[in-house]
C-alpha cells in the first residue's frame, strides 16, 4: 500500500482539457539529459529534463548516491522555482501532472524520487536531516545553476517547495534547513513523527508513555521494506560506490537503481537503524527513549525555532495517520516565529474521503504566487486565501451518494482550543470493565485501508464496535440547540487499574435521538494513564480527537473509553479497569466561522446547454441525416427464431467525426429473456434503441428483428412494441377508449390488438372504465405499457419503465414484465434503477461511451448471495488463507469460506459484518479491508470505471 496514494488521490487531475489541436514531440539528447517538448492545443508547451544528480551519501562522505529528478518549464527567462515532493512510497512520476500544471503557471519546478524510492539509489532515512534534508539543500544548489530560475542574490535561487505526507514533511524540515527557501505548502503530514506513532492522549505526556500505532506503523515499514515497491529495490547498504565527480547524467552510477539488490529480508531500503527501531517497538508493543529520538529527529519539531518560511498548512480531517493536531503543532511554531502562516482543513486525508483537490491545488498555486512571484506584506498582491479554512459536509446531494462540501472561514487561525467553549456535564457513576486476555477480540474505529469508512462517518454511517465488557460510557443530556465542534475537546477522568498503566482509547460519539450513534471521521485518542494501580487511581485531563462535526438538537455526545482497539497495540495481559468522570466535558467552538455559500448544482447550468444541445439536433438532423445502403441480405433465415441480434453496430453524428455514439456493439437476444441495458449517461444506450426501432439509419453494422434487417418503415417493426419517455394519453376518456383509439390510428384490425391480453397482463382491473385523469401515475405507467403491449408483439422495448412510481408500483411494474415474459415473448428494458434490473432481468447488457463492455446473464455478471470479501496481507501465506477459511466455515452464521488471491470469500447466513470481522480478528486473521462482494450496482461501476 502507498502512503502517497492519499496525497495523491486528492490531488489527480479534475480538469478536462481540450483535445490536443497538433501534438509535437521532440527528443534531443542534451548534456547528460533528456528533453522532451509537447504542445497540446492553446496550452503552453512544457519542456521536461530528466537526469540523475549526484549526491554525497552523508555531509562530507566520498561516496555518492544518485537522485533521479525531472526539470519542467515553459521557457527561457528567469522565473521562481518549485521543488515538488512525492510521498512515502511513490517517486518523482506521481507528481508529472502537477509539475506541468505549475510549470504553465510560470515556475521552474523540479521533481525527484526521494532515497530508496522510483530510480533513486540509496537508503530510506525517514527525512533524516544530514540524508533525505541535506539533499534539499543540494537540489536548491543546483537550482541556482540554472538559467530559468530567478535569483535572489548569488547562490540563492528564488524558490518554494511543497509535497503531501512524507513529502510535506521534508518541505518543512528543508526550509528550515535552508534559509534560501522563501515558502513552503506541507500537505497532510507530520508535526512529531514519535508522536503521530506513538499517540499520548493525556495531558502532560509524550510518546515514550504513547500507545503503539501499530497498524499505520506496520504499513509504513513494511512498504519501505519491501523490495518490489520500483525499480530500486534494494539499494546497496553502504550506498553507492560512484567516486565524487562521476557523471550521474548517464544513469549508471552505483547508487541508482541498476545498484545491486541485496538488501537484508525484512529490512528491504531502510536503514539499518531504523530497522533495529522498528524491530523492537513491534515487538514490545511501546517506544523506547532511543526510538523517540530517532523519530524526532525526523520531525520538524525538532527544529521548530528555524520554520520560519510563510506556510501554509493543509491537513486532512479523515487522518488517523497524521491527524489534525499535527497541523496545528506545524502552523503554531511557524506563527511564532512571526512568519505568515494559513491552515486549511479539507475534507480528505490518509483515510481517504471526499476529494477537493482542484480547489487545494489552486490554494498552494495562490500561496506562491503571492510569496514567490509579488512577494510583499501579508495580503498585498495576489490572493493568499482565508488564514483558516474549514471543509465542511453538510449531507448528500439530490442522488442520494455524492456529499455536498462548503468551506467556512475566519481571519484568523482559532488553535485547536476555539475562540471559545462550552462545558456539558457528563452522567454517570464510575464504571469497570476488563482489557481481555491477548487483547483480543479488539474494539474497532479507523481502519487504515478501509478509507472509506471516515468519509460515510461525516454521513451519519461508518463502522464502529464496542464489545461489552470492553469498554466504559458516560453521556451528556440531550443538547437544546445545535452544537458545531470545531477542535479537540477535553475531559477529567479519574482511572483506576490494577496493573501500573491503564491502556484506553477514548472516543466521543454523536448518538441521536433513536439511539443510533456515530463516531466523527473514526477517530480515537489512544491514552496510556502511568501509575493507575494507586490506591485513589490517577486523575488525567485528557485530549480527544480534534474534528469539525455539528452536533444536532437534541442529539447527545457520548464519551466511550474502550481497553482495546484494532489499530493500535494492547496490553496483552488480563486487567481491570474503572474509570469515571472528574469533571464537565470542554467543547471548543469557533463564533468567527463563515460558512460559503453551497455551490449551485451542475445540473442547473448542464440542464440548459443539454435542451439546448437537443434543440439543435432536431432541427439539423433533417438536413444532416446521410441514407445508407442496406447492408447484407434484407432476411436470414438462419436467425428467425432470434428476436434480436446486433452486429458490428456503429453510429457518430455529424459534427463528432472522431467520437462515436455507439462503435462496434454487437449481442443477441433469446426468446423469453428479460434483457437490462445498462450504462451510463452518454453510454449510447439511446442511440441504440433508436437505431432498433428504425428511426434513425446506422454508419455500419446490422440490426436483425427475426432475422429481418431493420431499417425506417420494415415491416417487421409492427411485432416490436416500444414505451420511450412515456406516452400521451386524453385525459377526460377512459383507459380502454384511449388504447382503443390508439389501436384504430395504426390502421390494423381490430382483432389482432389482442386488447384483453394485454390489459390482463398490465393488471389495471376496473380502473381501466374510469377517466384517466383520476389514474395514479403507477396506473398510468401500467396503462403506457398496456398501450405498448397491443397486438402482443414479440418484441417488448420499455425504457425507464418505472420513473415516478413508488416501491409497490414498482414491484407490480416488474410483475407486469415477468408475465409478459413468461409467454415466451422478449423484453428489452433499460433502466437507471439497478436493483430492479437486478430483480426483474434475466440477461444484462452493459455499455459505456458507445462500445460493449459485457453481456451475459444477471447471476454470472452479478454472483450471488450474502458474499463479503475478507482482504489479509500479502504475507498470509495460502496456507493460513486455507486454515482461516475453515476455521470462518465453521461459525454460526456464515454459509460458506473459501480462499481467494488476496483474501476470504464469505457467504454470511445470518451473521453480520462487523461481527464477521471481530470473530476473523479473534481467529487471528490480520483483517486489512472488509467489504461487500459485487451487487450489481458494484459489478457495473466496476465495469465501466465508476470508482473514478
Amino acid at each position: 500500500m502507498r502512503l502517497a496514494g492519499a496525497g495523491r488521490r486528492w490531488r489527480e487531475r479534475l480538469t478536462t482539457r481540450r483535445l490536443p489541436a497538433a501534438v509535437l514531440a521532440l527528443v534531443v539528447l542534451a548534456a547528460a539529459g533528456t528533453w522532451t517538448v509537447a504542445a497540446a492545443g492553446t496550452e503552453q508547451p512544457v519542456r521536461e529534463e530528466s537526469r540523475f544528480l549526484p549526491m554525497p551519501e552523508t555531509p562530507g562522505s566520498e561516496q555518492r548516491i544518485d537522485l533521479d529528478t525531472s526539470f519542467f518549464t515553459t521557457g527561457t527567462s528567469q522565473r521562481p522555482a518549485v521543488l515538488l515532493a512525492h510521498g512515502f512510497g511513490g517517486s518523482k512520476e506521481g507528481e508529472r501532472d502537477r509539475a506541468r500544471e505549475l510549470a504553465r503557471q510560470g515556475y521552474a519546478v523540479l521533481t525527484w524520487s526521494a532515497r530508496g524510492f522510483g530510480e533513486s539509489g540509496g537508503k530510506i532515512g525517514l527525512n533524516a536531516p544530514d540524508r533525505e534534508v541535506e539533499d534539499v539543500r543540494h537540489l536548491v544548489d543546483w537550482l541556482a545553476q540554472r538559467p530559468e530560475v530567478q535569483l535572489d542574490g548569488p547562490g540563492d535561487p528564488r524558490v518554494g517547495i511543497t509535497g503531501a505526507s512524507y513529502g510535506g514533511a521534508v518541505a518543512l524540515l528543508g526550509s528550515a534547513y535552508d534559509r534560501r527557501i522563501d515558502a513552503v505548502a506541507s500537505q497532510i503530514t507530520w508535526w512529531n513523527l514519535a508522536d503521530a506513532l506513538f499517540p499520548q492522549g493525556v495531558r502532560g505526556s509524550g510518546a515514550v508513555d504513547g500507545v503503539f500505532k501499530k497498524l499505520w506503523a506496520g504499513i509504513f515499514f513494511t512498504t519501505g521494506s519491501a523490495g518490489d515497491l520500483g525499480p530500486s529495490g534494494g539499494a546497496p547498504r553502504g550506498g553507492s560506490g560512484s567516486a565524487p565527480g562521476t557523471d550521474a547524467g548517464d544513469g549508471k552510477g552505483a547508487g541508482g537503481a541498476r545498484g545491486a539488490k541485496d538488501a537484508e529480508v525484512g529490512c528491504g531500503r531502510f536503514l539499518d537503524e531504523l530497522c533495529r527501531m522498528y524491530d523492537r517497538v513491534a515487538a514490545g508493543g511501546h517506544a523506547d527513549p532511543e526510538a523517540v529520538a530517532l523519530l524526532e529527529r525526523s520531525s520538524p519539531s525538532s527544529v521548530a525555532d528555524r520554520l520560519k518560511a510563510p506556510t501554509l498548512v493543509v491537513q486532512g480531517q479523515q487522518d488517523s495517520l497524521f491527524p489534525l493536531d499535527q497541523g496545528d503543532a506545524i502552523a503554531r511554531a511557524v506563527a511564532s516565529n512571526g512568519a505568515p502562516v494559513a491552515v486549511d482543513w479539507f475534507a480528505g486525508g490518509h483515510d481517504g474521503g471526499t476529494d477537493t483537490s482542484a480547489r487545494v491545488d489552486a490554494r498552494v498555486s495562490g500561496w506562491f504566487d503571492h510569496f514567490l512571484k509579488h512577494p510583499g506584506p501579508t495580503g498585498a498582491g495576489d490572493d493568499t486565501g482565508p488564514v483558516f479554512r474549514v471543509t465542511r459536509t453538510g449531507g448528500v446531494d439530490s442522488t442520494g451518494f455524492q456529499a455536498v462540501l462548503r468551506g467556512a472561514t475566519a481571519d484568523a487561525y482559532p488553535g485547536l482550543g476555539g475562540t471559545g467553549a462550552r462545558q456539558l456535564e457528563l452522567t454517570g457513576a464510575e464504571q469497570a470493565f476488563a482489557n481481555p486476555p491477548g487483547g483480543a477480540p479488539p474494539n474497532i474505529s479507523a481502519l487504515p485501508g478501509i478509507g472509506a469508512l471516515s468519509q460515510a462517518a461525516s454521513l451519519g454511517a461508518g463502522l464502529s464496535l464496542d464489545f461489552p465488557g470492553q469498554s466504559a460510557r458516560f453521556d451528556t443530556a440531550p443538547l437544546d440547540g445545535p452544537l458545531h465542534l470545531t477542535g479537540q475537546p477535553t475531559v477529567a477522568l479519574r482511572v483506576r487499574a490494577d496493573r501500573p498503566d491503564a491502556v484506553l482509547f477514548a472516543k466521543l460519539y454523536d448518538v441521536g435521538p433513536d439511539g443510533k450513534q456515530t463516531l466523527p471521521q473514526q477517530l480515537s485518542a489512544p491514552l496510556r494513564v502511568t501509575g493507575a494501580d494507586a490506591a485513589d487511581g490517577r486523575t488525567v485531563t485528557v485530549a480527544l480527537p480534534a474534528v469539525d462535526h455539528t452536533f444536532a438538537a437534541g442529539h447527545r455526545l457520548r464519551l466511550v473509553l474502550a481497553a482495546t482497539d484494532l489499530a493500535y497495540a494492547s496490553p496483552v495481559d488480563p486487567a481491570t479497569y474503572r474509570v469515571a468522570a472528574a469533571g464537565a466535558l470542554t467543547v471548543p467552538t469557533v463564533d468567527g466561522l463563515v460558512t460559503e455559500a453551497a455551490p449551485l448544482p451542475a445540473r442547473t447550468w448542464l440542464l440548459p446547454l443539454a435542451a439546448a444541445a437537443v434543440a439543435a439536433v432536431l432541427l439539423l438532423v433533417p438536413w444532416l441525416r446521410r441514407r445508407r445502403g442496406v447492408r447484407g441480405p434484407a432476411f436470414d433465415p438462419a436467425l428467425a427464431g432470434v428476436p434480436l441480434q446486433i452486429t458490428g453496430l456503429s453510429k457518430r453524428y455529424k459534427g463528432s467525426a472522431d467520437r462515436y455514439a455507439v462503435r462496434d456493439l454487437g449481442f443477441r437476444v433469446e426468446q423469453g429473456q428479460v434483457l437490462g441495458l445498462l450504462g451510463p449517461n452518454g453510454a449510447g444506450k439511446t442511440t441504440t434503441l433508436r437505431m432498433l426501432m428504425g428511426l434513425i439509419r446506422p454508419d455500419a453494422g446490422e440490426i436483425r428483428i427475426f432475422g429481418h434487417l431493420v431499417r425506417p418503415g420494415a415491416p417487421v417493426l409492427s411485432r416490436v412494441g416500444a414505451f420511450v419517455e412515456g406516452a400521451g394519453f386524453l385525459p377526460h376518456l377512459s383507459g380502454r377508449a384511449n388504447l382503443r383509439l390508439y389501436w384504430e390510428a395504426t390502421g390494423r384490425p381490430e382483432a389482432d390488438a389482442h386488447l384483453e391480453e394485454a390489459l390482463a397482463i398490465a393488471g389495471l382491473g376496473e380502473a381501466l372504465d374510469r377517466a384517466v385523469r383520476t389514474y395514479s401515475q403507477g396506473m398510468r405507467q401500467r396503462l403506457a405499457i398496456a398501450q405498448a403491449m397491443l397486438g402482443l408483439p414479440d418484441l417488448l422495448i420499455l425504457d425507464e419503465p418505472t420513473n415516478g412510481l413508488d416501491p409497490p408500483q414498482i414491484r407490480e411494474m416488474r410483475e407486469v414484465m415477468i408475465r409478459y415474459a413468461a409467454a415466451g415473448r422478449t423484453v428489452i428494458v433499460s433502466s437507471h434503477l439497478l436493483s430492479e434490473v437486478e430483480q426483474s432481468c434475466t440477461a444484462l447488457v452493459v455499455m459505456d461511451r458507445g462500445r460493449l463492455v459485457t453481456t451475459g446473464d444477471v447471476a454470472e455478471i452479478v454472483g450471488a448471495g450474502e458474499l463479503l470479501l475478507v482482504g489479509t496481507p500479502a504475507s498470509f501465506g495460502p496456507e493460513e488463507l486455507a486454515a482461516a477459511a475453515d476455521k470462518t466455515a465453521a461459525l454460526a452464521g456464515v454459509g460458506s469460506a473459501e480462499a481467494v488471491e488476496g483474501g476470504l470469500l464469505v457467504r454470511l447466513d445470518g451473521m453480520a459484518a462487523s461481527q464477521l470481522v471481530a470473530e476473523l480478528v479473534r481467529l487471528g486473521v490480520p483483517v486489512e479491508r472488509a467489504g461487500p462482494h459485487r451487487r450489481l450496482e458494484d459489478a457495473f461501476l466496476s465495469l465501466i470505471g465508476g470508482a473514478a
